[in-house]
């Protein structure tokens, strides 16, 4: 299945380093990185602003310059720029915006949209009208008047490596080479004991295609339009709050972030029993054993809706279970590694009950994905597209990201 975590996640200073291309000895602008190896999403009025931050690598190629970051902090240079947000993040909005005027590197980090979408999310509680950035959004709902300049300051000499590779990540497209692979089985017309002899049994992924969903009256139905329609003052879990259907589509139309919000309901059938009766449990997942718990059973299912960069990082589903992911809108790029092999750049603890990965799922195709092409053992590979199916055995780690405006639906089950 999918999940979601609330909480940041664990960051090694590593995965926030970008070294400088050593043969090029100039600085690199941030609106300058479309190359033949990154590409830059379309920037518009939304986008994530940066305020003109340079990786720290640009610092060595000037002499005469002196790092904005580290006369503006004072003091407070010597800690991490990731720990710099974290004490700004102890601050209200006010003392945000007075902080912001001390310094032009207090400016940078005070804006930074990580501190103002936790505003957002921790005052408001789901209920706001997403303005195309957390900090105008947080303003709007409080000081609804106040009209923020279009153009916000593009500050000099300022180089972070971590505050730039959060840009990036948030302003990159997916690259060719990180779609490519597609290693999975996939089967059209798998009978039941096919399907439980070559995958359950052995502990196999795969995507079972368009006959699996042929009965769903959700494929034909369920659009943004009949969502909105039947569910759209219906409040879901968004992260951490629960937002209206019609608000989430206003933020995913315009969100431009390192890591978007994701709809990720449990309870959905709940709340719009039409939506449950609009799908069923594939015939190759009906027993379930799981279902002996009754009343007592954790969470299993969840309506999954998300824009395009947003998902889920990596992670093993709890209890053991095996999971069943379908699409009904969109598409789903998915990696999977099997019990035996831990993904580069992930590190979780002894028990398992917590993962260390890098902050975002681009991020970690940026600085891991390349590692993988080098093993003898490859991990499993897909897109799963609108009216697929894909089957995830238990203990497999696997990370999902949406390439486009997706819906889903995803079940938790335990087999024989």
């Amino acid at each position: 299945m999918e999940v979601i975590n609330t909480k940041t996640p664990t960051n090694s200073g590593s995965n926030r380093h970008k070294e400088p291309k050593k043969k090029k000895k100039r600085k690199h602008d941030p609106q300058e990185i479309q190359s033949s190896a990154f590409n830059l999403l379309q920037q518009g009025s939304n986008s994530f602003n940066n305020y003109g931050v340079q990786p720290l690598g640009n610092l060595l190629f000037d002499s005469a310059a002196v790092n904005v970051r580290d006369v503006g902090l004072g003091t407070l240079m010597i800690f991490t720029d990731e720990s710099i947000l974290e004490i700004l993040g102890l601050l209200d909005a006010k003392d945000l915006g007075r902080l912001a005027m001390a310094s032009r590197a207090l400016y940078v980090f005070s804006n930074q949209e990580s501190l103002w979408r936790a505003l957002v999310l921790d005052q408001l509680n789901g209920r706001f009208s997403f303005k195309g950035c957390w900090k105008s959004t947080y303003i709007a709902a409080h000081w609804p008047m106040h009209v923020l300049p279009q153009v916000p300051l593009k500050v000099s000499n300022f180089y972070s490596d971590y505050l730039f590779q959060s840009w990036l990540c948030a302003s990159l497209e997916m690259k060719r080479e990180w779609l490519e692979v597609d290693n999975v089985d996939r089967r059209n017309n798998l009978s039941l004991e096919d399907f439980i002899a070559c995958y359950e049994e052995p502990n196999k992924p795969v995507l079972l295609s368009n006959d699996a969903l042929v009965n769903w009256p959700a494929v034909k139905k369920w659009d943004r339009g009949y969502l909105c329609e039947v569910a759209g003052h219906v409040e879901f879990a968004v992260g951490p709050v629960e937002m209206k259907l019609k608000d989430y589509f206003v933020y995913a139309d315009s969100v431009k972030e390192e890591r978007p919000l994701y709809l990720f309901d449990p309870k959905f059938g709940d709340k719009v029993p039409v939506l449950a009766s609009d799908f069923e449990v594939p015939v190759y997942f009906r027993e379930d054993l799981f279902s002996l718990l009754g009343k007592e059973r954790p969470d299993y299912r969840w309506l999954i809706v998300g824009p395009a960069r947003s998902g889920s990082s990596f992670h093993i589903d709890p209890n053991s279970t095996s999971a069943w992911n379908a699409v009904i809108k969109g598409s789903k790029k998915w990696i999977l590694f099997p019990p035996d092999m831990v993904p580069p750049g992930v590190y979780p603890s002894p028990d398992g009950a917590e993962v260390a990965s890098p902050v975002s799922i681009i991020e970690w195709f940026m600085n891991f994905y390349g590692q993988t092409k080098q093993w003898k053992k490859r991990p499993i590979e897909c897109i799963c597209r609108a009216g697929e199916v894909i089957f995830v055995p238990n203990g497999w780690w696997h990370l999902v990201i949406n390439l486009e405006d997706s819906i889903a639906i995803t079940q938790n089950y335990v087999s024989r």
